[in-house]
């Protein structure tokens, strides 16, 4: 999951895709109306971005709308600040 989620995070079309989307859900349509690229393009970007579980889709009537997925959000940002760790060095006890 982490590699997809990384992989998805890469582009920024994509960043850009998940900062529309916290402000609320969205169409693909509305979505769209942010980027100068065609819809076919901005599909593949939200397929990704649905591979990776960062974004959620759901139909209403006639249109699919978007939302974050806050848990996978929240667990790829727990990963990474496990990895940045404190910023303390390995061995270091001077916080101890």
């Amino acid at each position: 999951m982490m590699n997809e989620a990384f992989k998805a995070l890469s582009d920024p079309t994509r960043r850009k895709i998940l900062r529309l989307l916290r402000s609320g859900d969205l169409t693909a349509g509305e979505i769209a109306g942010h980027f100068s690229l065609t819809k076919p393009s901005i599909s593949h970007h939200l397929n990704v971005l649905k591979q990776a579980r960062l974004v959620l889709d759901e139909r209403r009537g006639q249109q699919i709308v978007y939302s974050l997925n806050t848990t996978v959000l929240q667990d790829v940002m727990g990963w990474l600040l496990d990895v940045i760790g404190s910023g303390e060095k390995k061995g270091d006890k001077s916080n101890e």
